[in-house]
C-alpha cells in the first residue's frame, strides 16, 4: 500500500475568527466569543385569530408560509379552525438574503390548490436589532392585508427582528438553508443539547433460599439463579450445598439507570439436563424499594416470596400462583463507584453515581464549533454526491448536537458551547456525522471523523484555534475526509482547587478500598453503553446508536493487528530513551569522548565524598532538563497521529481483518491464515513474558535451595561482604567500586563477568514446564 502524504494529515492554524477577535486571547464582550456572528432574520409565528371562512362548509384549514426571496417556510396546518396557534419560529440567513423585503402569508389548505387568506408585509431595513442578553421581541397583532394591500378581515400576532446564532430562537427555529427539507425531517436538523441518563451499579448479593421444591425428589438438585434486569441477565454458580435449602453467598453486578422503569427478577433453576433448566420459582423486586448507599457499609438482607405460575383448569383462565419457597437476599445501590461508560483512556468525566459525593467544579471548557472545509461526498442525490454534516460534542453527562447543514461540503455551524469541569485531566470529543435520515429514516448516519482534546494539555484562559483533519480507516486504506475548525478555552477558578485535584485518586475511592475485577468492568462497562445509546436514541429527535457508540469507542477492544504494532511501538519509544541514556553511558565507560568521562568520573568522587550532595543533585537534575524543554513545549493540542497510529502503512490485509465482522465472515483459509500469523505473533509476546518470568525466577533462586551449590556460594558472599562492608567505610567502598566500573577498556574483558555468568546458570521453573 502506497504511503499516503503526511502533510495532508497536520494540525493546521488560522489566527482569526470574524470580528469577535481581538488578538493575544483575550476575551470579547459577547458570550458568543469563540465562533464567528451569523446574521439571521428572524420571523416568530405566534397565532391568528377571526380568519375568514374558505370552505363550503364555513370554516378555514389555515397555514402560514414566510417568504424571503427563493426562500419559503411554512408552518403545519390546522383543520377547520379560525384561531389557530402556530408558535414556530423561521430564520433566514443574511448571507442568503436576496430580497428587500418579508412576507408573511396566511393561506388555507386544499386539495387543488391553497387559497389566499391574508398577508403581512416587512421592510428589511425597518426590521429592529436583537442583541443577547436583551429581552426577546415582544410579538404584536398586525391586521391581514390582501393582494391589494388593504386591509381585510382577520389577524396575525408576530415578531420580526435581526439578531445572531446567539439568539434564544436560533436553535428551534426552521431555517433557510434546510428549505428543501420538509415534514418531520426538518426536526433532524436542528441543534440539540443531551443529557446521559444517571447510571448506577446495582449490587445482588445473592445468599441462600429456603423450603424449594423440585420436581424430581429422587436426586439431588443442581442449583443456580439467575437475575434478570431489562435485556441483562446473570447466573450465580452452582449451590454448594445441593439441597432443598442452598447457599451462594455470591455477588452479580448490574447496570442500571435512571428513572428505574425496570425490575429485578430473580429465578431460582434446577439443572435437570445439560442443557435444559427447570424453574423453581420466581421473584420480582422493584428498583424504586432498593436502598442508595455511599460506601462500603453493611445493607440489611431481605427474605421474597418465591412463586411459581402452574396452569388453569382450561383456555382463557388465569394461571394459578403457588409459593414455592423464599430467596436471601442483599441488594443495594452502590453510589460510590463511578459507572464506566468511555473508554478508559478518553474518560471526559470521573464522578461517583451518587451526587452527594461530588465535589465543587474547578473551571469551565467553552467549545465552538465553527466550520468544517473539504469534506467529501457520502451519498448521492440526483446524480451528484452531497454531504449533510452535523457535528457532536461529548463532555461528561452533556452531549450537545449542531444543526445539520444541508448539502454543503463546507458548512458552517459557528455554535458554541460550554460544560462545567471537575477534573482537568479528562477529554472532550468532537465527531462529525453525515446526516442520513433525511433521505431513508432506516438508514445509519455515517461517521466523517472525529476529535479529541485532553483539557490538561491547554494553557489556562487561552483560546486555541485549529483546524484537524478527519481521518477515518476504511478497509481500503487511511482516508481524509476533511477538516474540521474549531476553538477551544479551558479556564479554571482556582489554581490552588486545581492543583489540589492533581494529588487525588483518578476513580472515587470505592474502586481502591473494594476494586471490582478487569472481567466485571469489561462486562459492566459494555452495559452500561448499551444503555446509554438505547437512552439517547429514543430522545426526540434521537441521537441515533451509531453515533453514540462511535462516540464511546465501543469497539475500542477488538482485537487488531495495526494496534498491536502501533502499541509495540510505542513501547520501544518509550523505552527508547532509556536505551539511548544507557548506550551513552556505555560510551562514558569505553571512554568515546575522554573529556566526558573524566568529568563523569570528577562528578562521581564529588557525589561519594559529599553523598549530602546526592539528592539534592538527583532532583536538580530534572529541574534543569525541564526548564531546558520548556522552550520546546507543544503550542498545539495534540490530534490524531497517523504514524503513531501505525495507519499509513498498514497492509490491505491487516485493514480486511480489523474491518471483519465478529465472529468472523470470511473463508476458511482467509480465517486459518489469520489465525496463523495471530499464533506467530502470539509466540513472540509469550517468549518475551517468558523470558521476564525466567529472570525473576532466577531471582527468588538465589534463596531456594533448588541449585544447592548456587545458593550456598551467593550465602557464602553475601556472608563476606557483610564482614567486609562493617569494616570499610561505604564511601570507600562505593568509590572503588564506581571507580572499576569506569575503568578503561583495556583493563576491560570482552567476556561477560562473573557475576553475571553466576546470575545465568541460575535455575529457573521452565524445568518443570510441559
Amino acid at each position: 500500500m502506497q504511503k499516503p502524504q503526511g502533510d495532508d494529515f497536520s494540525l493546521k492554524s488560522f489566527p482569526r475568527l470574524g470580528n469577535y477577535w481581538m488578538g493575544g486571547g483575550e476575551k470579547a464582550t459577547s458570550t458568543y466569543d469563540l465562533v464567528e456572528k451569523m446574521q439571521y432574520l428572524y420571523v416568530r409565528v405566534v397565532k391568528a385569530m377571526d380568519l375568514p371562512a374558505k370552505d363550503i362548509t364555513g370554516s378555514c384549514d389555515p397555514y402560514v408560509e414566510v417568504k424571503l426571496g427563493n426562500y419559503k417556510g411554512a408552518t403545519r396546518h390546522f383543520e377547520k379552525n379560525k384561531n389557530p396557534e402556530f408558535n414556530q419560529v423561521f430564520a433566514f440567513s443574511k448571507d442568503r438574503i436576496q430580497a428587500t423585503s418579508v412576507e408573511i402569508v396566511v393561506k388555507d389548505k386544499d386539495l387543488i390548490k391553497d387559497d389566499f387568506i391574508g398577508k403581512v408585509s416587512f421592510d428589511l431595513n425597518e426590521v429592529p436589532r436583537r442583541v443577547p442578553p436583551d429581552s426577546p421581541l415582544a410579538p404584536q397583532w398586525y391586521r391581514l392585508e390582501n393582494q391589494k394591500g388593504e386591509k381585510s378581515k382577520g389577524e396575525i400576532m408576530l415578531a420580526v427582528w435581526m439578531g445572531t446564532q446567539a439568539d434564544e430562537a436560533f436553535a428551534e427555529a426552521w431555517h433557510s438553508e434546510a428549505a428543501n427539507v420538509g415534514g418531520d425531517g426538518v426536526a433532524n436538523l436542528r441543534s440539540k443539547v443531551y443529557l446521559s441518563p444517571k447510571l448506577w451499579y446495582l449490587r445482588v448479593n445473592v445468599i441462600e433460599a429456603q423450603d424449594l421444591q423440585a420436581s424430581d425428589k429422587g436426586r439431588f438438585p443442581n442449583l443456580t439463579v439467575r437475575a434478570i434486569i431489562g435485556g441483562q441477565a446473570l447466573r450465580t454458580k452452582p449451590a454448594q450445598l445441593r439441597t432443598a435449602s442452598p447457599l451462594w453467598n455470591e455477588d452479580l453486578m448490574f447496570v442500571v439507570a435512571e428513572p428505574f422503569e425496570d425490575q429485578l427478577i430473580l429465578a431460582v433453576e434446577d439443572r435437570v439436563e445439560p442443557n435444559k433448566d427447570e424453574i423453581l420459582g420466581k421473584a420480582a423486586i422493584p428498583l424504586q424499594s432498593v436502598e442508595k448507599r455511599l460506601d462500603y457499609r453493611a445493607v440489611a438482607s431481605k427474605w421474597f416470596h418465591l412463586e411459581k405460575h402452574g396452569g388453569g383448569g382450561g383456555e382463557g383462565e388465569k394461571k394459578e400462583t403457588k409459593f414455592a419457597g423464599r430467596i436471601h437476599v442483599r441488594i443495594c445501590f452502590d453510589g460510590g463507584y463511578h459507572v464506566l461508560d468511555e473508554s478508559t483512556h478518553y474518560s471526559s468525566d470521573l464522578r461517583p453515581s451518587a451526587r452527594q459525593l461530588w465535589k465543587p467544579s474547578i473551571g469551565v471548557l467553552e467549545l465552538g464549533i465553527l466550520s468544517a472545509q473539504g469534506l467529501v461526498p457520502i451519498k448521492a442525490k440526483d446524480g451528484r454526491g452531497c454531504t449533510d454534516a452535523y457535528c457532536v460534542a461529548k463532555y461528561g453527562h452533556k452531549w450537545v448536537r449542531t444543526r445539520t447543514i444541508f448539502g454543503s461540503f463546507s458548512p458552517k455551524w459557528n455554535e458554541q458551547y460550554h460544560w462545567e469541569v471537575y477534573d482537568p485531566c479528562t477529554v472532550v470529543t468532537i465527531g462529525v456525522f453525515d446526516n442520513s435520515q433525511l433521505q431513508d429514516k432506516n438508514a445509519k448516519d455515517t461517521r466523517i471523523g472525529k476529535v479529541r482534546i485532553r483539557l490538561s494539555t491547554l494553557e489556562t484562559d487561552r483560546v486555541y484555534t485549529h483546524s484537524y483533519p478527519l481521518l477515518m480507516l476504511h478497509p481500503s486504506g487511511l482516508k481524509k475526509m476533511g477538516e474540521l475548525q474549531i476553538a477551544v478555552r479551558f479556564a479554571y477558578s482556582s489554581l490552588l482547587n486545581l492543583m489540589h485535584v492533581y494529588a487525588q485518586p483518578l476513580l472515587p475511592k470505592m474502586h481502591y478500598l473494594h476494586p471490582l475485577s478487569v472481567a466485571q468492568l469489561d462486562h459492566l462497562r459494555h452495559q452500561a453503553t448499551h444503555i446509554v445509546s438505547s437512552r439517547l436514541a429514543r430522545a426526540e429527535p434521537p441521537l441515533r446508536k451509531e453515533v453514540v457508540e462511535y462516540m464511546l469507542d465501543v469497539d475500542s477492544h477488538m482485537w487488531s493487528m495495526r494496534k498491536s504494532k502501533a502499541n509495540f511501538f510505542r513501547v520501544v519509544g518509550v523505552l527508547g530513551g532509556l536505551i539511548a541514556m544507557a548506550r551513552w553511558f556505555e560510551q562514558v565507560r569505553h571512554w568515546k569522548n575522554p573529556v566526558t568521562t573524566v568529568l563523569i568520573h570528577v562528578l562521581f568522587v564529588i557525589l561519594v565524598l559529599y553523598p549530602e550532595l546526592i539528592l539534592p543533585t538527583a532532583f536538580l537534575y530534572p529541574f534543569i532538563v525541564g526548564v531546558f524543554y520548556f522552550r520546546y513545549r507543544p503550542r498545539r493540542p495534540p490530534h490524531m497521529d497517523t504514524r503513531l497510529s501505525y495507519a499509513e502503512t498498514v497492509h490491505p490485509d491487516e485493514l480486511d481483518e480489523e474491518f471483519d465482522s465478529f465472529p468472523s465472515s470470511r473463508p476458511m483459509d482467509i480465517v486459518r491464515m489469520r489465525y496463523d500469523r495471530l499464533r506467530s505473533v502470539a509466540g513472540k509476546v509469550q517468549t518475551v513474558v517468558g523470558d521476564l518470568a525466567t529472570q525473576g525466577e532466577r531471582l527468588q533462586a538465589l534463596l531456594s535451595w533448588r541449585d544447592p551449590r548456587a545458593t550456598g556460594l551467593f550465602l557464602t558472599f553475601c556472608l563476606l561482604a557483610a564482614v567486609v562492608l562493617y569494616v570499610t567505610p561505604f564511601s570507600v567502598v562505593i568509590l572503588l567500586g564506581g571507580l572499576y566500573y569506569l575503568r578503561h577498556p583495556k583493563f576491560r574483558s570482552k567476556l561477560p563477568s562473573p557475576l553475571l555468568n553466576f546470575f545465568r546458570r541460575l535455575p529457573a521453573r521452565t524445568d518443570s514446564m510441559l
